[in-house]
Parts: C-alpha cells; structure tokens; sequence
C-alpha cells in the first residue's frame, strides 16, 4: 500500500497555505469576499479527488467497487483532470469573484504544485530519463544516472511563483495575473515534459491547451485596459 503520494500533497498545501499568508501580509490578498485559503482547499481537494478517480479508471480500476484505491494509492493522480477538477471547483466557489480569486491564489497555485513536485523525494520518484550530467541520479542498484525530473520541475515552479508575486506587486489586474500563471504553469510542464520518463502517452495537449488559453486571457487582458477609461 502507497501513501506517499499523500505526503507530496501535505506539502504542497502547505506551500499554498505559506504563500498565501505570505502575500496577505505585504497587501497582496485578493480583493474580494472569499477567504483565499477555504477556497483553494476546496478547490485542490476537489481537483486530487478528481484525478485520482480519472487515474483508477484510466488504470481500468472501478472505484466504485475498489473504494478504499481512492485512498490508498497505486497509480496516481491523473494532473490534467486534476487540474480540470480544481478549477470548476474554484469557479463554483468563488462565483463571481471568480477572477479576483484567480488572481489571489496565482502564485500560491505555482508554489503548491512546486512543492508538490519536489515531494517527488518523499515518494522516491524524481528520475527522469538516462544522462550524463554529473547531478544526474540513480536508482537503488542501478549505475545508470538518469535527470531529477522532479527538482528541475519544482524548481521551475517556485522561479514563476515568484515571477507572479513579482507582477502581481505592478498591476492590479487579476485577470492579468491569472493568465500569466496559466500560461507559466503549462510552459513549466511543456519544458520538463521531455526529461520525464513516460510509461503511457504524454499528456502533451494538456499543457499546450494551458499555455495557449493563459496567452489568450493575457491578450484580453491587455486589450481591456487599452479600451477602459
């Protein structure tokens, strides 16, 4: 039985969590009605339940009949429907502060799923594939050195948090905000995708499609405020 996965998440709801208490104290919140912290539980809650139940039946396993996988898990979380599931939650919760909050929680969404990734040394699952850089690393009885997959992503992750922190200091335009951080977050994962070893097909068109909506929203973005008073 794994539970490891679940301390990955542990952490990367605490980097939520940090993130966004972080940023309150420097006049960064949201400004809006929702507490930023209830939703982006909710939110991530929902989004682990969901791709967890996407990965059990892209694995052909019934969750109905094997509940307790739900839990106990053997073949991951599916992240685009994951991602898919967090968002609609988000939406629902937040209802017409739906951007407001998306702007709010845009670093703290980076930093959870930076953390998330560097739970990959919790889990023992950071290799990638085979190099010859001298950080590559091994797995246990194996000469082969292979890239830390998982702390180049975290890494990556963390750097455009900061980048959106960074931003989100020069514009009050969560809209804005929102879309930069989509668009990072599907850039990180396109960059590292590569350098994952991959037993199935990658899910390559989900952070495509990420990348191209958070162009999209920053687009609308900027032609807003060209036209606004």
């Amino acid at each position: 039985m794994e539970f490891s996965l679940l301390g990955a998440a542990l952490l990367g709801v605490a980097a939520v969590y940090g993130v966004i208490y972080w940023e309150a104290a420097r006049g960064n919140a949201a400004d809006c009605s929702k507490d930023l912290w209830d939703v982006s539980l909710g939110a991530a809650t929902a989004g682990l339940v969901v791709g967890r139940l996407a990965a059990m039946i892209i694995a052909g396993t019934n969750p109905l009949t094997n509940p307790g996988d739900i839990l106990i898990v053997r073949s991951g979380v599916d992240t685009g429907w994951a991602v898919v599931g967090a968002l609609v939650a988000m939406a629902v919760i937040s209802r017409r502060e739906t951007v407001l909050v998306a702007g709010g929680l845009a670093a703290a969404a980076l930093a959870g799923l930076g953390a998330w990734e560097a739970g990959c040394l919790v889990r023992d699952a950071c290799h990638g594939t085979v190099t010859d850089l001298p950080w590559g690393i091994s797995l246990g009885g194996s000469e082969i050195t292979r890239h830390p997959i998982g702390i180049y992503t975290a890494l990556l992750f963390f750097v455009a948090a900061l980048a959106v922190m960074w931003l989100k200091r020069r514009t009050q335009d969560s809209l804005m905000v929102g879309g930069v951080a989509l668009a990072a977050a599907g850039t990180v994962r396109l960059v590292t995708e590569p350098l994952r070893s991959a037993l199935g097909g990658r899910p390559t068109l989900w952070y495509l499609t990420a990348v191209v909506l958070g162009v999209g929203v920053v687009v609308v973005a900027q032609y807003r405020q060209r036209v606004e008073p």
